[in-house]
């Protein structure tokens, strides 16, 4: 079977009803990004953090995977298929891909103060006061602007065996994750299913779709060249 690797961000659980960052209309909106996702922002205000991901995982109980989702999973059947996604809810695995790398940390799981100690919580909420085992308060087990993206060497050692490769729903503006595409061989063929209009190298093939309906076009694509 061909390695096939999925590149994902926002735009992918869009459809499930996940609210975006940078869209119009996004967190970023409402939320000062430095205050809800920095490192910075939970010493200086736990309370607001705790609670702005208390309310995503209450959010993510209540939404399901996308056919685009499905159609990711699905694809196991012809490719050994890799997802490698900057969102942090679990839609990936909930749809039913095995094979999922979280960048930027996993909703559903809280954590020490120096993720030593990882705990899944499902859709509940971390208590304010709540401790580790070590003592030290629980938190989400996100991974903030001014912290280590520690699974990105993984990524890039897979997205460097990728036979093909497809991104969605990120404009692989953020860095360190922006940089696993330098890492694919020459002459792999790429997509980018985003309906926005977003910058894409000249070899990069391009559907102007959501997640779900890029995904049932790109599909055939695919079948044809497994």
């Amino acid at each position: 079977m061909k390695q096939l690797v999925f590149l994902t961000g926002a735009g992918m659980s869009a459809e499930s009803g996940i609210s975006t960052f940078r869209d119009a209309g996004g967190l970023w909106e409402n939320y000062d990004v430095m205050k809800v996702a920095s490192i910075e922002g939970w010493y200086e205000d736990p309370e607001l953090v705790q609670q702005f991901y208390n309310d995503r995982r209450a959010q993510l109980a209540n939404v399901e995977p996308n056919k685009g989702h499905l159609i990711i999973a699905e694809l196991e059947k012809d490719f050994k298929v890799s997802v490698i996604t900057q969102n942090v809810d679990n839609l990936h695995e909930r749809a039913g891909s095995s094979d999922v790398v979280h960048l930027h940390g996993e909703l559903t799981k809280a954590c020490n103060e120096s993720k030593t100690q990882v705990f899944d919580i499902g859709f509940n909420p971390i208590e304010l006061n709540a401790r580790a085992d070590d003592g030290s308060r629980l938190r989400p087990f996100i991974v903030w602007f001014g912290e280590a993206v520690p699974l990105i060497e993984k990524a890039a050692e897979i997205v460097s065996q990728a036979d093909m490769a497809v991104i969605i729903g990120t404009s692989m503006q953020v860095y360190p994750a922006a940089g696993l595409i330098h890492y694919l061989r020459r002459g792999v063929p790429v997509f980018l299913i985003d309906p926005n209009d977003v910058p894409a190298p000249r070899n990069v093939t391009v559907i102007r779709e959501k997640a779900s309906t890029g995904m049932a076009v790109l599909r055939e694509k695919l079948l044809q060249l497994k």
